[in-house]
């Protein structure tokens, strides 16, 4: 078995600004994993707060790990090599890079689609298409785009660092030009608030979005007040799902009786072999199921789409604001984003770059 590491800039082709900053693009940490015959891709958007800020981290961290188990030890059970990197202090975002190529490779070695290979049909979900925080001159323009892109759900973020009446006015905009296209365009509206209001806010904004036909509302209080959402979802106007508040499995129990749903990542999460985990607990509790993405390319979202059968609703667009995306291997048609389908889970490097 032998691994390989690769960094490569990703460039937004328009920058994301959330709640909590703007984003440009990024060097994102894209690893092989090889057999002699088959190699499986993976990749790490780096982000801070899920243990590695870089891709330099990312690869550090990996390299030891491998040192740790060996390179044959990659041949091993990815369940096992997932709990090695945890008790290593892998960051999830790090280790979902060696998750993704595992189980790439091992769905090449079986000559499977990876969906196939877990028992899943390639079935696609309408993904939201992200519209991030801007003044509303920004979105009138950027929200025709998307819908030419063919979006039929659009996730605006809110959360503004100027409060509220910002939000109102830039989501009045997003209404503005989803109506100006014409009703024909049948995009669903959903909101993000990345943990950007208090719950005073949560509860009015909720309760004005609900009117306007907003489908559900996403992290509405920041991640650390989770003791608040009793008291948001006791009479919420809308659907609640959580994002930054459920990062692994375990989380979920202490939130379930609170909240409608989960957003899981795999940046976030540590790869595929958590996020079937996450998704198992999320049923047992009776809650809806999100996918959502972190700066991918499409090899990161391919591995996403793969599983894309188990969820509720799916926000896989991050490869779609790329300029350019460096891979291929997640399609967006009619819609939805599906996996190529070819045997692994349809990502890779375009040709032309290096170990493409």
């Amino acid at each position: 078995m032998q691994i390989g590491y690769q960094t490569l800039y990703l460039k937004k082709r328009f920058p994301l600004r959330i709640s909590r900053g703007e984003m440009l693009g990024g060097d994102n940490l894209f690893v092989h994993v090889s057999d002699g015959t088959h190699t499986g891709w993976g990749e790490m958007a780096p982000v801070a707060s899920e243990g590695a800020a870089s891709a330099g981290d990312g690869q550090a961290q990996l390299e030891a790990l491998v040192a740790q188990i060996g390179a044959q030890g990659l041949d091993g059970s990815i369940h096992d090599i997932w709990a090695r990197g945890r008790e290593a202090g892998v960051g999830a975002c790090a280790l979902a890079a060696l998750d993704i190529a595992l189980w790439d490779l091992l769905a090449k070695q079986a000559g499977l689609p990876l969906y196939r290979l877990l028992g899943l049909a390639r079935r696609g979900v309408v993904s939201s298409l992200t519209v991030g925080i801007n003044p509303p001159e920004v979105v009138r323009e950027r929200v025709p785009l998307l819908l030419a892109q063919g979006a039929r759900a659009l996730k605006i973020k809110l959360g503004s660092p100027e409060g509220v009446e910002a939000d109102r006015a830039m989501f009045a905009a997003v209404h503005e030009a989803v109506l100006k296209a014409g009703g024909g365009s049948g995009a669903v509206l959903r909101v993000d608030a990345n943990g950007g209001w208090s719950l005073r806010d949560a509860r009015a904004m909720m309760a004005w979005l609900a009117e306007r036909g907003v489908e559900y509302v996403e992290q509405p209080l920041a991640k650390g007040a989770e003791d608040q959402l009793p008291d948001l979802f006791k009479d919420r106007a809308l659907p609640v799902f959580v994002d930054e508040s459920c990062q692994f499995s375990t989380d979920i129990p202490g939130f379930a009786h609170c909240v409608d749903g989960v957003n899981l990542k795999l940046m976030k999460c540590g790869g595929i072999t958590e996020a079937l985990r996450i998704v198992a607990t999320a049923r047992a509790h009776g809650l809806k199921t999100m996918i959502g993405c972190m700066g991918e390319s499409s090899i990161a979202i391919a591995a996403g789409a793969s599983l894309s059968a188990l969820f509720d609703y799916i926000d896989l667009d991050s490869h779609l604001n790329l300029d350019p995306d460096p891979a291929e291997g997640a399609p967006f048609a009619d819609g939805a984003t599906l996996p190529a389908d070819r045997p692994g889970h349809g990502g890779r490097l375009k040709k032309g770059l290096p170990d493409a």
